[in-house]
């Protein structure tokens, strides 16, 4: 009897136990995670006037209301085609992307047609995951066509670059699953809710993976409320921790392990005007700021930056600093910094140039930098200081000779490619379509003289030669349009 008693114990302990580790989540749910198939068309900066490669891919996305179905950016940036399917479904169903983001990798999309999906559960979402704790991510990564259910344990909450837009860094969880492409996209679960959204792993490292959590997600969706998409709001400063005793015992600072150094403001930045570099930021909104720049919220200890990345424009900081020993309190009103996007990869935009008597001039940003190797030091020094020292001020773009096209007025130019336009006919280029407008103006100069940055003598392209050159090079290299001057 006491056998039969302990066996049925060890039975219903066993069944418990299962109970206990079995998906949270309904079967019906599953059908809210959803395959995200699509086309794309990525433009070719080498030869702008291309339509450029064709290609796709598979993501995940979930559905999150009416309508309304979350995935990453970088699933559909540069889509020309957005198909979803039915968690054992065969039919497609044609979607559009209403809202994306690339600098935190979210987007919303949106079906033609949401009565099949109708029934279907919303996900609701919960908040970060605490360390060490289990969650879920679903998807359709590759390997097979079905969903697929991993688990992991949250192992980092940190402060990290995203590697969509390559300049921008936010909150981030690091989970011990691995995110294969495929994953992006999918709902991280715990508890039934979503505590995160799949998009980056680490090669360099197995079962390594990583989820957009919450409070970016939310500011995301709160942000396209409007009907539009504001871009993150930005303090406008470099900062330098304060590690060295000998460095703080020259800016007047005890070995307390408190306080950062602002090093640079970048000019008409929120911050311009009201810090200063030299300055030692010891509080952001009532937290203190230690030594490595970071600030405890919710019982984690993260970049003091995560406090502005709540925010919006036209919200407010209150900073406590430290100014040649005088404590000082400042109010900063946050707005977005356009011109730091020239850090960032562009999507859904086509290339930007003009192609005159075979010379190609492009403006300098990543997506360039990225398809073309720059040797010259000047145009490196330019692109690194653009954003920093406030070139843009002066340049709102940088352009570039990227190409020479063969043809009997450029024969002898081939070594000028790969520098910054500085003059034309004199004229400092202030941006792409000045350089245009320098290059046809009402009356045509003799000789178009262009000094280029680095170079020791100038280009000079003789203006009775233009117009058949550009015919020329239009018909040899099949360009239908000599210059596109708008995004």
């Amino acid at each position: 009897m006491h056998r039969l008693c302990a066996t049925l114990l060890s039975v219903a302990l066993a069944t418990a136990a299962l109970a206990a580790d079995k998906p949270a989540l309904p079967s019906d749910v599953y059908k809210s995670v959803l395959r995200v198939e699509v086309a794309t068309q990525t433009p070719d900066y080498r030869t702008p006037w291309n339509a450029g490669r064709f290609g796709g891919g598979i993501g995940t996305g979930f559905i999150i209301g009416k309508n309304q179905i979350l995935t990453n950016a970088h699933v559909v940036s540069n889509a020309r085609r957005v198909l979803i399917n039915i968690h054992g479904s065969p039919k497609k169903y044609p979607a559009k992307v209403d809202f994306i983001a690339h600098d935190c990798d979210l987007a919303l999309l949106s079906v033609e047609d949401f009565t099949d999906f109708a029934a279907f559960p919303a996900f609701a979402f919960g908040d970060i995951p605490a360390l060490e704790s289990q969650v879920r991510v679903i998807g359709y990564p590759i390997g097979g066509e079905r969903l697929s259910v991993t688990r992991g344990v949250v192992s980092r909450i940190d402060f990290q670059a995203y590697s969509h837009s390559r300049a921008d860094s936010h909150l981030i969880v690091q989970i011990d699953a691995a995110i294969n492409p495929g994953n992006s996209g999918g709902p991280c679960i715990q508890d039934g809710k979503v505590v995160g959204v799949a998009f980056q792993g680490l090669r360099q490292a197995d079962n390594t993976g990583y989820i957009i959590p919450t409070p970016v997600v939310t500011r995301f969706l709160k942000d396209i409320e409007d009907g539009k998409y504001d871009h993150y709001a930005e303090l406008g400063i470099s900062e330098f921790p304060l590690f060295n005793p000998a460095m703080r015992k020259a800016l007047g600072r005890p070995d307390d392990d408190k306080g950062v150094l602002v090093t640079n403001v970048i000019p008409t930045s929120s911050a311009d005007g009201l810090l200063k570099p030299g300055d030692v930021l010891m509080s952001i909104n009532g937290l203190a700021i230690d030594s490595a720049g970071m600030v405890s919220i919710d019982s984690e200890n993260v970049s003091f930056n995560e406090i502005i990345e709540r925010k919006f424009a036209g919200d407010t900081l209150a900073v406590r600093l430290l100014r040649q020993g005088t404590w000082q309190d400042v109010q900063i009103e946050l707005k977005p910094l356009q011109w730091s996007r020239m850090y960032a990869i562009d999507y859904e935009s086509k290339p930007r140039y003009i192609v005159f008597a075979g010379l190609v001039f492009q403006p300098l940003d990543t997506n360039l930098l990225a398809s073309q190797k720059f040797d010259d030091v000047n145009v490196r020094r330019l692109y690194s200081d653009y954003v920093p020292k406030g070139l843009f001020q002066k340049q709102q773009d940088i352009v570039i000779l990227t190409r020479v096209e063969s043809d009997p007025v450029t024969s002898q130019l081939e070594g000028f490619t790969g520098f910054a336009v500085e003059k034309i006919n004199g004229t400092e280029v202030r941006d792409l379509t000045h350089a245009y407008a320098l290059l046809h103006p009402p009356v045509a100069p003799e000789f178009f003289v262009i000094h280029l940055c680095g170079s020791n003598r100038p280009v000079v392209i003789p203006a009775a030669k233009v117009d058949e050159a550009n015919q020329r090079v239009q018909h040899n290299g099949g360009i239908t349009r000599l210059f596109n001057l708008e995004p």
